[in-house]
């Protein structure tokens, strides 16, 4: 297998499994070699034959050896999945096997944790640094009255600061604080005292050293080991780790930390189906044993143990940010190019492509959850 590029198209036999996949794309708005930016340029002869036994992992993987191209493979998958083609790309062994492997195994259980630090977000704090803004956050932006990726991700962060009406002297707890983004706005525009833990040690690392001279203690640590009483909670992008099986252990803790008269916010991608699955190239080169919650997940764990005060929906905007850092990441490459393979490139390109053309196709949603004891009064959620 190779990732060098190609001068175009080559001859490929009249097969049965071609004609499969051209039947599949009939009337998506995406053709075998054609001419439009969506479309796909096929280059190796076993590429149809791949796809339809491994569905989505054969996708993403004949990309990253090299086996087809595309302009915009963001409007490829967004048109596809509006033509309906998400279930058809998963392949049955591929959703049997992860069903099974769910249903015997905790996948995100303590001693399987920092599986996903270790696999996605220690790969290497340069090239994040390289695809995300100054702000080092790996969440959706939040583009109401942004003008570009920065403006919007210092907009999430003083949304999620705002709602949880910080004010100075709290003591705040960050459950998956990444590279301190949060910590480090709540701590500096707020005067807030943050305890942010994270399961990758680039991530802690760099935290520590974004977040110097201010109230801030970044750990190494998983979320149910935690001790302590916090007045405010918050969790960016972190619940997409914790796993279907231990949903209900992640609000007792919540509702453990949380002050009385604490307010709790969750940001999390969501899912619009409770169906248990991943997908597979996901699962396999990005996030391993992640899954994402749906409504009834979240609403189910929590109820009887915390107040929904407000729910939010900005799902929208992952695909303006997600194009974002691919703009960054393309942009920037070269820098790093000496560090990382070729074959590292293609896969970021092609899961934040993807991953843009979901959100486009609304297939799958970000939410912004405020939660609290129960509180007398009203709770006016900003916007």
């Amino acid at each position: 297998m190779t990732s060098e590029p190609h001068l175009g198209p080559v001859a490929l036999p009249d097969t049965r499994a071609r004609h499969t996949v051209e039947k599949l794309l009939d009337g998506s708005g995406v053709t075998l070699n054609g001419s439009s930016p969506q479309d796909i340029q096929v280059y190796h002869p076993d590429f149809f034959s791949r796809v339809l036994r491994q569905g989505t992992l054969g996708l993403g993987e004949s990309y990253m050896d090299g086996w087809w191209e595309c302009k915009r493979i963001d409007e490829m998958a967004h048109l596809m999945l509006r033509h309906g083609l998400g279930e058809h790309a998963k392949s049955r062994s591929e959703r049997l096997k992860y069903r099974l492997q769910s249903g015997l195994v905790n996948l995100q259980s303590r001693a399987r944790a920092y599986i996903v630090g270790e696999a996605h977000y220690d790969l290497g704090n340069d090239l994040f640094q390289r695809m995300l803004d100054e702000t080092m956050c790996y969440s959706c932006g939040y583009w109401k009255n942004a003008n570009n990726l920065h403006e919007a991700q210092v907009a999430k962060l003083d949304l999620a600061c705002r709602k949880l009406d910080l004010r100075p002297g709290m003591r705040v707890l960050d459950i998956g604080c990444g590279w301190g983004s949060f910590a480090e706005h709540a701590a500096r525009h707020y005067g807030v005292e943050v305890t942010g833990i994270t399961i990758s040690r680039e991530q802690a690392e760099l935290a520590r050293q974004r977040c110097e001279g201010l109230p801030v203690e970044i750990l190494l640590e998983d979320y149910r080991d935690l001790e302590g009483s916090f007045d405010r909670i918050v969790s960016i992008g972190m619940f997409e780790h914790v796993g279907h099986r231990n949903y209900a252990t992640y609000f007792d803790t919540v509702q453990r930390l949380l002050a009385k008269d604490g307010l709790f916010v969750l940001h999390t991608i969501g899912s619009n189906t409770s169906d248990i699955g991943a997908d597979p190239w996901i699962h396999r080169y990005i996030f391993p044993n992640g899954i994402l919650p749906s409504i009834r997940h979240i609403a189910d764990a929590s109820e009887g143990k915390l107040l929904m005060e407000d729910w939010q929906n900005f799902g929208a905007d992952y695909d303006r940010t997600l194009m974002a850092w691919l703009a960054n990441f393309d942009a920037h490459w070269h820098e790093i190019a000496d560090r990382y393979n070729e074959r590292t490139r293609r896969m970021f390109r092609y899961y934040l492509s993807v991953c843009a053309g979901a959100f486009r196709a609304r297939d799958l949603q970000l939410w912004q959850v405020v939660y609290s004891h129960r509180r007398d009064g009203r709770y006016d959620a900003p916007r």
